[in-house]
Parts: structure tokens; C-alpha cells; sequence
């Protein structure tokens, strides 16, 4: 994508996140954190395979959940700010977004 094609509003300004919402999206991350430390204590344990990709596919899981929160908040602000300012352009990026969080 084309540099001047990218939102410039989160580049320049944070993204307007309650303190409610932060904290809500650090407990995801520090949750998803101990399942990694918890799989590398599996691993140290020498735990059966199963049981390991177990606990990947809920990591796995958990963070496709947080990106998908993100990715709303992006389309909730950012990117109605700049569809609404006539900066179509903005859906390439949105289109990228979608694509990498699969």
C-alpha cells in the first residue's frame, strides 16, 4: 500500500480508548502472556503433545480475538474519521487489515 493512501489520524494522535478499554485489552494480552509462559512451562515439563496444542490453539485463539477487537475500534474511529473527512482511500488499508488478521 501506497504511503499516502495509510490513516494518518493513528499515526499522529492516539486512538481514543477509554481507560475502561485499555485496561480491558491489557487484561487480554497479560492473560494471553501466562498461556505462553504455561506453554513453555509444558514444554520444560516435557507434557504430552496433545496437551501443548491444546493450550497453542487457545493462544492462537485469543489473540485472533484481540485483533478483531482492535481491528472495531480502528473502523469505530479511525477510519470513519477519515471516511467522513472524504478520504476514501482509507478502505485499501482497511482491506490490508482484514486480510493480515485472517
Amino acid at each position: 500500500m501506497r504511503e499516502e493512501n495509510r490513516c494518518n489520524c493513528c499515526r499522529t494522535k492516539h486512538t481514543p480508548r477509554s481507560q475502561g478499554q485499555q485496561k480491558q485489552l491489557q487484561n487480554r494480552l497479560s492473560r494471553m502472556i501466562g498461556q505462553l509462559n504455561g506453554i513453555s512451562r509444558m514444554l520444560e515439563e516435557n507434557r504430552y503433545c496433545g496437551d501443548i496444542l491444546t493450550q497453542v490453539a487457545a493462544v492462537e485463539s485469543a489473540l485472533q480475538s484481540f485483533g478483531y477487537i482492535v481491528l472495531q475500534e480502528h473502523l469505530e474511529t479511525c477510519v470513519e474519521e477519515e471516511v467522513q473527512k472524504g478520504n476514501t482511500q482509507i478502505m485499501e488499508e482497511v482491506i490490508d487489515l482484514v486480510k493480515k488478521l485472517k
